[in-house]
């Protein structure tokens, strides 16, 4: 159960992260295109990410590490014994519109960033991601969790909170798309 719950979050924070790499390839009109709702551009979506995970990877950093102290006070095998392996709760941050969603300030793209910097920091990003599930491979995740009150999800495990990093990308792969299809709408080729 352990291997294909973690799997699982890997295939997606893998397919989700290529995805929004590829982003960066569309022309630099499409990206800077607004939408007629006023929403953000491309660009500042791709940007918005970026920032969303390194706020979101200082607490999954933090909790990975406390996850690991944990080891030496508490059974792991008594945890995940008690453990249900269900991310069915997470998957309604990947769907773009499910749910009003009030970000922080601090998360609102200020186009200070090239699109260079936001590449790079979201390469680091996945790969941060990746360190965690390798380092917590054996089921340590499950023994630390932090509170997420996006969606009322409460307290979520290490894993959980990289796979909800993973669901906001999604999401806004959606946004851009609209975006996409707006812009071709009123650009015909």
């Amino acid at each position: 159960m352990l291997n294909h719950y973690l799997h699982r979050i890997k295939v997606h924070l893998v397919k989700t992260h290529s995805s929004v790499l590829d982003k960066f390839n569309l022309g630099q009109e499409a990206k800077d295109f607004r939408p007629l709702d006023g929403g953000w551009s491309i660009s500042e979506i791709l940007e918005h990410i970026a920032l969303t995970s390194h706020f979101l990877l200082i607490l999954i950093d933090k909790g990975a590490a406390k996850a690991q102290r944990n080891t030496r006070n508490l059974s792991l095998e008594v945890a995940l014994q008690e453990f249900h392996y269900d991310l069915s709760a997470i998957e309604t941050i990947g769907i773009h519109k499910s749910f009003d969603w009030i970000r922080p300030e601090h998360m609102e793209p200020a186009g200070v960033k090239s699109e260079m910097e936001i590449t790079d920091e979201l390469i680091s990003q996945l790969k941060r991601c990746l360190v965690h599930l390798e380092d917590l491979r054996n089921g340590e995740g499950v023994l630390y969790q932090t509170m997420m009150t996006v969606n009322g999800l409460g307290k979520i495990n290490v894993y959980e909170y990289i796979y909800f990093l993973s669901k906001h990308a999604e999401r806004h792969l959606a946004q851009i798309d609209e975006n996409v299809a707006e812009f071709n709408e009123r650009h015909p080729a």
